[in-house]
């Protein structure tokens, strides 16, 4: 009852003129940073951040701002994803193995709008996921220790051995590639340079905005140029802008679902989106069996990632909030944002700025009501880019790629390795390696790593707390039989054909 109240008032919070025009404001211009291939939530938050504290907003409507620019840009992340097959983000990543298909089809209007009810299902029953058990899922969070996310991320690379279902060989081989790469810098527990050749220029590593542009965007236009397509375009059949009914029904338990692993992946800290929609892509590929047609343009391929990515987005709120520990790279720039007004975020955030918490949840209910009357009219604005010729396509798709790129660092070998990393994509996506994999390996390499190190730096070296907890042997269990069920599956399905 108290928590209905608290809810009730955060929506007189969130419902004023001026957090209604603040949060309108913030959702379109995420969704637009979103759209723009290599930008994402974190940087049009931190472009955001110093602005809204120049203009001396209040806390509650700097922070509604931020939440508004966040879960706009996962709306966004989709469209240069599904049209261009060029991810906005690393989450965008799974929806354009389906969505792009699909816009070849004809049907990139329906991929875009279910993509856009599916992300509005996803952040709503997040939202009120966190409205419910904000406090309780924040203490099975600290449950997770290095250990257990280590257990979590080899099962994430399980799924991903599974998504390419007759060719896990090929994906497997790809994420080895992604791990690779992000080996590439400073080793931050010993001080060694790794694999830099030297140059100085690799000190950092291998931005992920230059490994996501070269391998998709870049291979994708040699591609594009290497087909005989008419100066007409490369797709000039849009069809339909939205989805009817049976589509909607068709993705609807998916999307359901997706939503709820979705936000439970996006509680723990650092997880993060990537995880989410690569689980949720995978699982629902399971769940349909020979039913499906994922890698094809399956709508629901489109429906579960975005749904799980939107509900992580909202999830990673909840340690934010609770804990004070940041879910996300996103919300590690809002923590910076409130301790521009002096705000620790963390347990006692609830009872000494009730306003602002509450306030920031009822917003996130409004932002993506607003988000969805957003985006469902604009999608035959957005498909519109399939009828621009290619002649003026493929030089904007790598200007606003080499912008994106360049801004990273404002060096010129960053353009280099995009070009000398999309000839490779292209070599490997001619061998009909999918691209995918590499680039989850290269997000979850680190992650992987620093993990790893912390549990057994706990242990001088014993490999026994990879599997002391129970939480550790179920992920272990679950990553063995994503590994090895489906070549029995499919081994056994043989079997009854050939007999």
């Amino acid at each position: 009852m108290d928590t209905l109240q608290h809810l009730i008032a955060g929506f007189g919070v969130a419902l004023t003129p001026m957090n209604l025009l603040v949060a309108a404001l913030g959702a379109l211009i995420g969704t637009i940073v979103g759209m723009l291939p290599g930008l994402g939530p974190i940087n049009g938050v931190a472009i955001l951040m110093p602005l809204a504290f120049a203009l001396k907003l209040p806390p509650e409507t700097a922070l509604i701002l931020l939440a508004a620019v966040y879960i706009g840009c996962e709306y966004g992340g989709r469209i240069s994803s599904i049209l261009l097959n060029v991810p906005g983000d690393a989450g965008a990543i799974m929806t354009a193995l389906d969505g792009h298909p699909m816009a070849q089809k004809g049907l990139g209007g329906v991929a875009l709008s279910i993509s856009a009810w599916s992300s509005f299902v996803g952040a709503i029953v997040a939202t009120i996921g966190i409205v419910m058990f904000a406090p309780l899922l924040a203490r099975w969070a600290l449950a997770f220790g290095p250990a257990e996310y280590f257990a979590l991320m080899c099962f994430a690379f399980a799924c991903i051995a599974g998504l390419m279902g007759d060719a896990p060989m090929k994906a497997g081989l790809a994420a080895v590639i992604g791990l690779s790469l992000s080996c590439v810098g400073l080793d931050s527990n010993s001080g060694v340079y790794r694999f830099t050749g030297g140059d100085v220029h690799l000190s950092d590593g291998i931005q992920f905005i230059v490994v996501v542009i070269g391998v998709f965007s870049v291979s994708e236009i040699l591609l594009m140029l290497e087909q005989q397509h008419s100066s007409s375009g490369l797709i000039t059949a849009t069809g339909r802008n939205l989805f009817n009914l049976k589509e909607m029904a068709h993705t609807w338990w998916a999307t359901l679902r997706s939503s709820v692993v979705g936000f439970v992946v996006g509680v723990l800290p650092g997880a993060g989106a990537t995880i989410a929609s690569a689980m949720t892509y995978s699982m629902e590929k399971r769940l349909a069996g020979a039913s499906g047609t994922f890698g094809e343009g399956d709508i629901r391929g489109v429906a579960a990632p975005e749904a799980a990515n939107n509900a992580s987005a909202a999830g990673s709120f909840v340690p934010m909030l609770t804990l004070g520990v940041p879910g996300s790279g996103t919300t590690a720039v809002m923590v910076g944002a409130l301790s521009l007004y002096n705000i620790t975020p963390g347990p006692a955030l609830f009872t000494q700025q009730p306003d602002l918490v509450w306030g920031l949840i009822a917003s996130m209910f409004v932002g993506n009501v607003m988000l969805l009357f957003i985006n469902i009219p604009l999608v035959g604005v957005f498909t519109k880019i399939l009828q621009v010729p290619n002649w003026m396509l493929v030089p904007g798709i790598l200007a606003v790629s080499a912008v994106g790129v360049y801004s990273v660092h404002a060096t010129t070998f960053d353009l280099v390795l995009m070009a000398a990393l999309g000839m490779v994509g292209y070599l490997l996506r001619k061998q009909g390696m999918p691209m995918a994999p590499l680039i989850l390996g290269f997000v979850l390499g680190d992650l992987m790593e620093q993990n790893l190190r912390r549990a057994l730096s706990i242990t001088n070296g014993e490999l026994g707390i990879l599997v002391e907890s129970p939480i550790s042997i179920g992920l272990w269990i679950a990553a063995a039989t994503m590994l090895l069920l489906p070549p029995l599956v499919r081994r056994f399905t043989r079997g009854d054909k050939l007999a």
